[in-house]
């Protein structure tokens, strides 16, 4: 045998026994989150100033009104029963995401939004304001210069607005001052929460982990959840493990689902997906109602008669699609499109048809409706 038989040989084993579809992958860092390892929100209050005239009407805001004169007396300023028409102050509400692990001294990005009637943030710069988490206490300040993504001009007769011009962006605006503990390398076992909670995807992140570690160390306790003993080799230095852990593949398995948004007409299918057999027939009934007024009037030498409107009305009834289409037992996603666009259907009809195939039994996939 010569070599280029040889080399041919081979070539033909392998196509021969190569899978006709390589199944998809992904990695345990894409498919689920360690739990304690999560970002948190603030949230808090204040005032932006330096606004170009564009700010809150203080007659008609009166928690803006309040916070400039609170704000003003704790500088030493009184101005308790005064007249105050600046225009060029804006209460704001100014949220952040405090990330995971955050130490003091850290900046992270704030975003600010009006709160009242300002018409734009353009130009404003907010004043100190303490960032509060849910229980309460202050884990963040923010401060700076806000930056927004639109406009706004206007003049006597016509104005344009641009984007939002009254949410805007302090990019590194916000200092951490206060840090949430939580000493992951202290940890003796770990749970790791699937995004897309599926029984047969936690049993292989569980099996995947057991097959790296070499022992039974990760164990499936629910469709969303997989729990990992620390193995003694990585007790304090639980980074070590995760680092490993989260980069090995895995075969995410979903279930069968239609995902319809009836708003927009978007249809998303599962590969999943399978029809029994069943006939389909479409049709589009139009009815067309033509109005066409027409003048009577009495002939030209006519003695007794008068000149009438009369009204006129033509309906047409038209039914298109009489056809009957099979779909077969068992048939894939792509034959079920391919059979359903045979229709010559459009997206609104064929949201009619699923749940019409839904409501028969004939279909093996959930239908949730947006």
């Amino acid at each position: 045998m010569t070599r280029t038989s040889l080399t041919a040989l081979v070539a033909a084993f392998l196509i021969a026994f190569t899978p006709p579809h390589a199944a998809a992958t992904s990695r345990i860092k894409d498919l689920a989150n360690i739990e304690g390892v999560r970002q948190n929100q603030l949230i808090g209050y204040g005032l932006v100033v330096g606004l170009n005239g564009t700010g809150d009407t203080l007659n008609n805001i009166p928690f803006t009104k309040q916070s400039l004169q609170a704000m003003l007396e704790r500088l030493g300023v009184n101005i308790r029963g005064a007249q105050i028409r600046t225009g060029n102050v804006a209460a704001v509400m100014v949220t952040a995401n405090l990330p995971a692990f955050g130490t003091q001294g850290t900046r992270i990005d704030v975003t600010v939004s009006a709160l009242g009637d300002s018409k734009s943030l353009q130009g404003g710069v907010l004043l100190v304001t303490p960032l509060l988490g849910a229980d309460g206490n202050v884990y963040a300040v923010a401060q700076g210069s806000v930056a927004i993504g639109g406009f706004q001009a206007e003049g006597e007769a016509a104005k344009v607005v641009r984007g939002v011009p009254t949410v805007g962006r302090i990019s590194n605006g916000a200092l951490i001052e206060r840090e949430i503990e939580f000493a992951l390398n202290r940890l003796s076992q770990l749970r790791m929460a699937l995004r897309n909670p599926d029984f047969t995807t936690a049993k292989r992140i569980a099996a995947a982990v057991n097959d790296f570690i070499g022992s039974p160390t990760a164990e499936p306790l629910d469709p969303s959840t997989v729990q990992l003993t620390i193995p003694q080799q990585y007790r304090g230095n639980v980074v070590a493990l995760l680092t490993e852990i989260e980069q090995l593949q895995v075969e995410p398995d979903l279930a069968a689902k239609i995902v319809i948004d009836e708003r927009s007409g978007i249809i998303v299918m599962g590969r999943d997906v399978r029809v029994s057999m069943v006939a389909v027939a479409q049709g589009n009934l139009t009815v067309t109602i033509t109005e066409s007024a027409q003048v009577s009037q009495p002939g030209a030498f006519a003695k007794v008669g008068e000149t009438r409107t009369v009204a006129r009305t033509r309906i047409g009834i038209q039914e298109d699609g009489k056809k009957l289409a099979v779909v077969k037992d068992g048939v894939s996603l792509q034959q079920l499109v391919d059979g359903l666009n045979a229709l010559g259907i459009g997206p609104r009809d064929l949201i009619a048809i699923l749940q019409a195939i839904k409501a028969a039994g004939a279909i093996q996939a959930d239908i949730e409706v947006m």
